[in-house]
């Protein structure tokens, strides 16, 4: 026999000797047939999806929390801007970094300003970073602005400025652009636009494009980097758009997808802030034109394989990468959206590294 036949004899001869085995654990495993309509929907019968196998032991733990607490009401509410389920790991990562904090003004705005206690990096001591907090433009400030901003002004040992943008049901577009604006161009005093990084987690990683695209619009120079983390620059009626808004809120976040409005064109008409914005607008909606995607810096997304913004993410940085922009997607297995937000597992250092990595080699010297 030819070493070719030898090879294909061995690879066809298990195949025929498991096909009834697998033939028979598919029948006694399925508990239904999987119905598959003419217009390709797919009826998933109801499945058990046990904690990734891949994840470290830490972050198996971590997730089965998040899970239950996601399903306690108690756990979701914010006590003076902190969620309660974030408030271990918040009071975690202040004993663990210790950075230094000091509340002013920005260009008219109310900002958290941070240092490492071991000082700036010399070859940062002429960069800054800017950090727009999650929360769903209503809420979350300074619980997640914190836990954004803390480890990584402490690991990379550079300037973080957290703004406190305005957010709804009181206020509404553009009025979070505005306040990141004002605080960009005052640092623009002391800064060159190639040394400023700005991102955000969630709401914060949405705004992060829109304040890009706002940019943009009013003739202010473009920023050194982008990170775009827990978002995507694209929305549905049901959330961040495509399979992530049904595959994931489950298994990432123990609900179901949103019940919207069946003629619904964003997840915005629940948000207080967007009332009355055209998801036309590429300061609203960055995603929808690829003439403000062209111009975009170099760009950082940051998802998890649960997290319900998982398509939008996808989908960003292919757009990205096919209009030439210079744009890196990392995806963590088996976790969710905002998973970073505990640092105390190994997969949140890894995603800090990734950031600080980012900026580190796109922001100018």
């Amino acid at each position: 026999m030819s070493g070719l036949k030898r090879i294909v004899a061995s690879l066809v001869a298990p195949a025929l000797l498991l096909g009834p085995v697998a033939k028979s654990f598919a029948q006694a495993s399925m508990p239904s047939v999987i119905q598959v309509d003419d217009d390709g929907t797919v009826h998933v019968p109801a499945m058990a999806v046990p904690v990734s196998s891949m994840l470290s032991a830490e972050a198996k733990a971590y997730l089965t929390d998040h899970l239950k607490a996601m399903q306690d009401p108690e756990q979701l509410k914010q006590v003076a801007g902190v969620p309660v389920f974030m408030q271990g790991y918040l009071a975690k990562a202040k004993a663990t970094f210790a950075p230094t904090m000091v509340e002013r003004q920005i260009g008219g705005v109310h900002v958290l300003d941070y240092s490492p206690r071991e000082g700036v990096l010399r070859k940062n001591r002429k960069r800054v970073l800017i950090n727009l907090h999650g929360g769903g433009f209503m809420g979350c400030f300074p619980g997640c602005a914190e836990l954004e901003s803390i480890p990584v002004t402490a690991i990379g040992k550079v300037r973080v400025v957290s703004v406190d943008y305005r957010q709804g049901p009181v206020h509404v577009f553009p009025a979070a652009s505005e306040d990141v604006a004002a605080v960009y161009r005052e640092l623009l005093k002391t800064y060159p636009a190639r040394n400023i990084g700005i991102y955000g987690c969630s709401a914060g990683g949405m705004l992060t494009g829109m304040a890009t695209a706002w940019f943009q619009k009013h003739r202010l120079p473009r920023p050194g980097a982008i990170g775009v983390f827990c978002a995507g620059l694209t929305t549905s009626a049901f959330g961040f758009g495509g399979d992530a808004d049904y595959m994931t809120a489950a298994i990432g976040d123990a609900r179901a997808a949103p019940d919207w409005p069946a003629d619904a064109q964003l997840p915005w008409t629940a948000l207080p802030y967007f009332k009355g914005a055209d998801p036309k607008d590429p300061t609203v909606s960055p995603g929808s034109s690829d003439e403000t995607l062209r111009q975009f810096p170099p760009t950082l997304i940051i998802s998890g394989t649960r997290g319900f913004e998982l398509s939008s993410a996808v989908k960003t940085h292919s757009r990205l990468v096919a209009l030439g922009v210079k744009a890196d997607l990392h995806v963590w297995e088996g976790l969710f959206h905002g998973f970073f937000y505990n640092s105390d597992i190994p997969e949140s250092l890894e995603a800090y590294d990734v950031m600080l990595r980012f900026f580190d080699g796109h922001l100018g010297r």
